[in-house]
């Protein structure tokens, strides 16, 4: 008879088994979506410990977030206490513990400093005096990701993050500076160490003696920097672990590399592979739908994904008419699943400017939400400057407005100059803007300019509402920042005019798309007003009755929240229903991804899908407003590429429209009639209040139908097939 499997082994499926008990060779654990890895790599942590007798100080596992390194530890704790004294860090915490006792080999001394990004920027601009911030961050975004591809400022490679003279000049002359001072930045705790391990053998064999075993988990999410240290504390005589899912590397933009885990076969001799395909997770029509997707990426190793939970309801795709259905379509489906928490929900986006639909219709319906990753719309600096701006042209006497905007970006105007302003205004009784002409002639060149160029931009938005052409034209702007019709003209003008624009695009070469992102959305909210100072009066109002309604819903509402999520966010989250959203040719995936970064949007896809349990819907929208203004939109790529087999679609469907070469023949709603069929496309209807109209969209939900009836007045009504009204009749026609 065999040896019976330890007890915490019983609970493990044959291939969570099979990966725990393994042995000898490296092994690469490719674990799915959902499939358990974390379990996987915190009991083989105890089984090391436990039954191949591995002192715990010779594990070293590393992960790249606090929180997973705290999860690992605690999970292997409650198999075996001795698993405490493992090394369970981030790759960081690594790297720092490393150079606190062997940089010394590389002339560093213990004591030194960390430094983030902020005082990176000040050491740059220490080097490169009068240099504009802008540049500065930019040079210090790209000296990081010179970091995590390991290299140096001599490395012919470096071209391809940036191939000027001068960014080697000042890369160079950057870390000298840091050496001379004596202390390190994020990139060099990974730099550093594979530099130290590589130029001291002594070194590199007490550290081969010391860690006999090395696991890594989310190794997809790994750059090249930490790719090359796995590989110097790696020797043939200890035992190398990786887990990781090829489809889920989505972080290129922080450095990840997907050819890591693709190339770890080769690079590690006779490595074995277990996959992981049990989805603990997901129904099996989600996960199948999700496959059939990433399916078509050509850099992967490949995997079958099995549920354990049984097929479950079939996904949605909706093809909506434009964003504000979204909005809508998507409070209906959670109004309407009325024995369901609000938790139980995620809409999820491409971006954080698409938030704001929903905010706007969720605190319409009274519908709690919580915002995941950033701060809520009219939060965000840059938001609440062009609102400033906004306010001061409606009422130039508003001083809080004046105060933060005046000098922003900087105009040399000083606080004490801008209290000045106010104090004459105050005391002439005229407006701020007035006050400010009458003052400047008696301040220094650089604030005269600065409050002419101010005072000006605010002329230029005042001419946006009367259609003065001469002023209120935008050609010739930042293209990626465009006006379109009504109040838009005005957004974008101030936006450009005032530099605000410029300043939140290159303040951070990361953030920076996203925050313009934000300013062209609240251009797109604005083209729904006129072009008139009572169309910006009604503007500004209807978002400070949103804001307040914000904020009264935080205190009124708990955990039980709809959460808004970029896809990016969602990594490591489940819900039980989730709705994409937004799934249109350049939003998602953009249009300038091509190729690798065309199978990284994919892979994106797929991450957001998997996180769904028990629902999943997908939107399309055929307008939306862009750049001020409507656009028409084409569906996604990746929505041509479901399997029909795994989807039902429901909305009107594009003309030529192909699901994996299918052509649908019918170009009209799918949902013909309501659910209960009291209710068909074209319904003639009256009601007291509103007059004729008729039955314009039929949208069904689990087990009701949304009716949306347009008015010979344009006036829209939208309700639930069994909850008609008694002011309310459908005319029956000869």
């Amino acid at each position: 008879m065999g040896t019976k499997a330890p007890s915490y082994l019983e609970i493990l499926n044959p291939e969570q088994q099979k990966a725990v008990l393994h042995s000898g060779h490296p092994l690469l654990i490719l674990a799915g979506a959902g499939s358990g890895k974390t379990r996987v790599i915190t009991t083989k942590i105890a089984w090391l410990i436990r039954e191949q007798g591995f002192d715990p100080l010779s594990i070293l596992a590393v992960t790249f977030t606090n929180k997973a390194a705290r999860e690992m530890a605690d999970r292997a704790r409650q198999i075996d206490d001795r698993a405490s004294f493992a090394m369970l860090r981030t790759f960081h915490s690594f790297g720092a513990w490393f150079l606190r006792r062997y940089g010394n080999a590389s002339a560093l001394a213990s004591n030194f400093v960390i430094y983030d990004d902020e005082d990176s920027m000040a050491l740059l601009s220490t080097l490169m005096e009068g240099m504009p911030r802008a540049e500065i961050k930019e040079l210090a975004n790209k000296i990081a990701r010179a970091k995590d591809y390991f290299l140096s400022p001599g490395d012919p490679e470096l071209d391809l993050i940036d191939p000027r003279v001068i960014f080697k000049t000042v890369y160079a002359r950057y870390e000298e500076r840091l050496s001379q001072i004596g202390n390190v930045d994020f990139g060099d705790l990974i730099k550093k160490p594979v530099e130290i391990l590589r130029s001291n053998p002594r070194i590199a064999s007490r550290l081969h003696d010391k860690f006999k075993v090395i696991m890594v988990d989310e190794y997809q999410d790994a750059n090249v920097a930490q790719s090359e240290l796995l590989k110097e504390l790696y020797s043939p005589g200890s035992y190398l672990c990786v887990v990781g899912d090829d489809d889920q590397s989505i972080y290129r933009f922080r450095g990840a590399e997907v050819k890591n885990i693709l190339s770890f076969p080769d690079t590690f001799k006779d490595t074995d592979i277990v996959r992981l395909e049990r989805n603990y997770r997901s129904s099996a029509s989600i996960l199948k739908l999700a496959s059939s997707v990433v399916a078509n990426n050509k850099d992967r190793l490949g995997k079958e994904l099995k549920a354990e939970r049984g097929d479950g309801k079939v996904p949605v795709l909706a093809f909506l008419p434009d964003q504000d259905t979204e909005s809508e379509f998507c409070a209906e489906l959670i109004t309407k699943a009325a024995k369901g928490l609000y938790s139980d929900w995620a809409i999820v986006y491409r971006t954080n400017a698409q938030s704001l639909g929903f905010e706007t219709e969720f605190l319409r319906r009274k519908i709690p939400y919580r915002l995941i990753g950033s701060l809520k719309f009219y939060e965000r600096e840059e938001v609440k400057d062009i609102l400033a701006l906004l306010a001061f042209l409606v009422n130039p006497r508003d001083e809080v407005a004046f105060r933060r905007i005046v000098n922003k970006p900087s105009r040399g105007i000083g606080s004490a100059t801008v209290t000045k302003i106010i104090e004459h205004a105050i005391l002439m009784g005229i407006d701020i803007g007035d006050a400010a002409g009458n003052i400047a002639p008696h301040l220094s060149a650089k604030a005269r300019s600065g409050i002419n160029t101010f005072l000006k931009t605010i002329e230029k938005g005042k001419a946006a509402l009367i259609g003065d052409s001469m002023y209120s034209s935008v050609s010739g702007a930042d293209e990626s920042l465009k006006a379109g019709v009504g109040l838009s003209i005005c957004v974008v003008s101030l936006a450009l005019g005032s530099g605000i624009a410029e300043y939140h695009t290159t303040r951070d070469e990361l953030s920076g798309n996203q925050r313009l992102n934000n300013l062209q959305e609240v251009a797109n909210a604005a083209s729904l007003y006129s072009a008139s100072m009572e169309g910006l009066l009604e503007f500004l109002e209807h978002i400070e009755l949103d804001r307040s309604t914000e904020e009264r819903s935080n205190d009124t509402f708990d955990n039980n929240a709809v959460t808004l999520i970029t896809l990016h966010n969602t990594k490591g989250l489940e819900f039980k229903k989730v709705i994409i959203t937004g799934i249109e040719q350049g939003i998602f995936p953009r249009e300038d991804k091509k190729d690798g970064d065309l199978e990284e949007e994919r892979r994106l896809f797929y991450v957001g899908a998997t996180r769904a349990m028990d629902e999943l819907y997908l939107c399309s929208c055929a307008l939306r407003r862009m750049y001020g203004g409507p656009k028409n939109m084409e569906p996604s790529v990746f929505l041509k590429e479901i399997d029909p087999n795994y989807i039902q679609v429901i909305g009107r469907i594009p003309p030529g429209f192909r699901q994996n070469g299918e052509k649908h023949k019918n170009n009209v709603y799918r949902a013909k009639k309501s659910l209960d069929g009291k209710w068909t496309l074209g319904d003639k209807v009256y009601h007291d209040d509103h007059g004729y109209g008729s039955v314009m969209q039929i949208m069904d939900t689990d087990d009701d139908s949304i009716i949306k009836v347009v008015f010979e007045t344009a006036y829209e009504l939208r309700f639930s097939s069994n909850e008609q009204s008694s002011h309310f009749m459908k005319i029956k026609e000869d």
